[in-house]
């Protein structure tokens, strides 16, 4: 991707700082707007929630579908470079975008990334390896699936996350069962594979091909959301992690991605590294790089949109991540409850993020919590505890 570079404090013909655009306005929008105002950058957010975190702290917010002309048109008009804050931003709006303005990721890397088969194709062209799978969009696939995949899980090619649009699946019939559940949506049929534990890698990628990375990170998932990072990963060993990062930059070198971008996979219990998925964005898991790192996620970002040089980012302090989901805001019996702040930011090393979402539902993510000490343990203990205080099962 060609582009000049957008230097901070670089001012427009009326006098006000260079505009970065977002198509989103969830929080990895709000994380990303926060980051580029601290650069100096004025910020531009598409979205259609007029409630949106991110459209609620940027000067510009555009209350449109992303697929709005005119809501385009303003983007595009306000911004010098346009990013995306999650994947399932339309191809085409992209397209769009890309025709007038500087976009990362492209719109040909989030195509692949928004769909499981895509993904899965790459994982191969770039000589990653993910688990057994099969791809099912019509009957006769779903016949000549193969034994050796079951039990496996169906999921399915497009909008699944967080552990939606997927079903555990142990022979044929329940195979054929769960493909009607899902309304025969184009599907990929995984092995179930035996985990041991779950990593991702973070890098950015500038479009000279210079690349950086963070260090591996740990994860801990209920119910298909993201529960916990740790970082250094307690439990994984070096080559694993060595491999792990080759892996994820192998991934986006073959992409000719430019963004931040977040690989996942699965250590297995024999040792063997697996893909899961990628996220053409910064990434939950990566979160703590707002405390624990001397740039962030966020940070990387807006270097990458804006064609800034890429320094390799340093991990500063252990630190666990707990994401606050809105089950934080009800007490036992079901009632609405304001968290214990007071108790949990009297720990040691402790972090609060809120998303600035105006309710709270079970599920929902609200924020998250960072807790950084000089030790990994003593880091998991400060987690621990907050974990206590605010009924957050322990890890």
């Amino acid at each position: 991707m060609s582009r000049r570079t957008v230097l901070p404090g670089t001012t427009s013909a009326d006098g006000r700082p260079a505009t970065l655009g977002v198509m989103g306005g969830g929080q990895l929008g709000r994380m990303f707007v926060q980051a580029a105002q601290r650069m100096g950058y004025l910020t531009a957010v598409l979205d259609p929630d007029p409630t949106s975190p991110a459209g609620l702290v940027s000067p510009y917010h555009i209350q449109a579908d992303y697929l709005d002309e005119q809501g385009l048109a303003q983007l595009m008009q306000r911004s010098s470079a346009i990013t995306t804050e999650f994947e399932n931003v339309p191809a085409a709006a992209l397209v769009t975008l890309g025709s007038q303005r500087p976009v990362a990721p492209s719109a040909d890397a989030v195509a692949i990334c928004q769909d499981r088969a895509m993904e899965k194709a790459q994982f191969t062209l770039s000589g990653v390896p993910c688990a057994p799978y099969a791809v099912i969009a019509t009957a006769e696939q779903l016949q000549a699936v193969d034994e050796s995949l079951l039990p496996g899980i169906l999921k399915t090619a497009r909008l699944g996350y967080d552990g939606k649009g997927q079903v555990r699946v142990n022979t044929r019939t329940e195979l054929a069962a769960a493909w009607s559940q899902l309304q025969q949506a184009a599907c990929v049929l995984e092995a179930l594979l035996p985990l041991a534990h779950e990593i991702s890698v973070v890098l950015a990628r500038s479009s000279q091909g210079d690349m950086v990375n963070f260090p591996v990170q740990e994860n801990l998932h209920r119910q298909g959301i993201l529960a916990v990072t740790q970082v250094p990963a307690p439990n994984v060993p070096q080559a694993v992690q060595h491999q792990a990062v080759a892996a994820a930059r192998a991934l986006a070198q073959s992409m000719g991605y430019v963004g931040v971008l977040c690989a996942e996979f699965f250590v297995l219990q024999d040792g063997r590294l697996v893909a899961n998925e990628m996220a053409p964005r910064p990434h939950n898991s990566g979160h703590y790089t707002i405390d624990a790192c001397d740039v962030s996620q966020f940070d990387l970002q807006v270097r990458t949109l804006a064609g800034l040089p890429l320094v390799p980012p340093s991990l500063l302090a252990p630190a666990v991540m707990l994401n606050l989901l809105g089950d934080v805001w009800f007490d036992q019996a079901g009632a609405v409850r304001t968290p214990p702040w007071s108790a949990v930011l009297a720990l040691p090393g402790v972090h609060l993020h809120l998303y600035g979402k105006l309710s709270a539902r079970r599920g929902r993510k609200m924020g998250h919590l960072t807790v950084i000490a000089a030790t990994a343990s003593a880091a998991q203990a400060v987690a621990l505890q907050a974990c206590e205080l605010l009924g957050i099962p322990g890890f």
